[in-house]
């Protein structure tokens, strides 16, 4: 769970991967406990301002899921800067754009959210139990949430500009990609499920003067009775007890087969062998993967957009005093 929470920059990261040590941050040369120093800004976008305080809580953050040794290695712990950083930018880019756009998140709509998380744990004290594991208070995680909600407002805000593809596009994407709609044998299947080998056997020999369909809705307990039985097109190897249909003949019925799901007899409609699915079968993947080639070009182009246009100003000297160590527990 991310969290927006502020934490001094002296606090202890715990480590859970090493018993007996934790590790935690300081600053190179100065006073610890000394507030001015601590409301120092690192990093500066337009109006908003990381201080060191807020920057060193969140890569205690960002560290903390790694054992003592990694966590201060240099080039873990440089990674973990630039992550913060670049996030805050983000968040801050975001923000602007928001309110130069009126964008904003309705309480409302953001309550609904909360009750859904909420509605994931058996009741709300499971709920707080989490965010107090994480070291998160209700409200920061709430306001993290908001922020969540905004990103995806900005996102289709922006996204707003992308053209649909066109059929040019369509296809020139489906001929350079064509290996990801590569096929295995398939076959087009009904079934009739029975929790009882006496009473699948006795079906078996109705099927002789009965049609499939028209038995399985009556006697099948599989969820697809309704539908005459039927299951649809199986990819070969998808299921172990389907694999025994792409050994029978088109029209074939199966004998009495067991499986953990009960005894199932087969109804083999069609066949296909391996190779690739037609551009008509995967349209709709291949517009969905056109669309978001799109969406994120016009999303990272506005990005550099935004940063081109603002004032980014970052105290490296200070970034760099902040180090890592770790110590045995005493």
């Amino acid at each position: 769970m991310r969290s927006n929470k502020r934490s001094s920059y002296f606090d202890l990261i715990k480590s859970p991967a090493l018993t007996g040590l934790f590790a935690f941050l300081f600053l190179a040369g100065c006073d610890l406990g000394s507030s001015r120093v601590a409301l120092k800004p690192v990093l500066k976008v337009n109006e908003r301002t990381l201080s060191l305080k807020d920057f060193s809580g969140d890569l205690a953050r960002r560290l903390k899921g790694f054992d003592a040794l990694s966590a201060k290695d240099p080039n873990t712990v440089a990674r973990a800067k630039e992550a913060v950083l670049k996030n805050f930018i983000f968040e801050s880019l975001v923000m602007d754009f928001a309110a130069a756009q009126g964008i904003s998140i309705d309480e409302n709509d953001l309550e609904k959210e909360i009750n859904q998380f909420r509605a994931s744990y058996p009741d709300d004290l499971s709920f707080r139990r989490v965010l107090a594991e994480e070291n998160v208070s209700f409200s920061d995680w709430k306001e993290n949430l908001r922020l969540s909600l905004l990103e995806k407002k900005v996102f289709k805000k922006i996204s707003e500009k992308v053209k649909p593809a066109t059929s040019e596009e369509i296809q020139r994407y489906f001929e350079e990609n064509k290996n990801q709609f590569r096929r295995k044998e398939r076959v087009y299947l009904r079934q009739i499920v029975l929790d009882d080998i006496t009473k699948a056997q006795a079906v078996k020999d109705e099927l002789r003067k009965k049609d499939f369909a028209e038995l399985a809705k009556k006697v099948s307990v599989a969820p697809e009775a309704k539908q005459g039985g039927l299951v649809g097109w199986i990819e070969k190897g998808s299921v172990d007890i389907f694999d025994k249909a792409f050994q029978m003949a088109v029209g074939g019925t199966s004998q009495v087969l067991e499986s953990s799901y009960g005894f199932h007899i087969f109804k083999v409609e069609r066949k296909l062998g391996a190779g690739f699915a037609t551009l008509d079968e995967v349209k709709p993947l291949v517009l969905q993967a056109i669309q978001g080639k799109k969406e994120q070009a016009e999303f990272s182009a506005w990005l550099d957009e935004q940063i081109r246009g603002s004032r980014v100003m970052r105290d490296q000297i200070l970034i760099d005093s902040v180090q890592v160590e770790t110590r045995g527990k005493r």
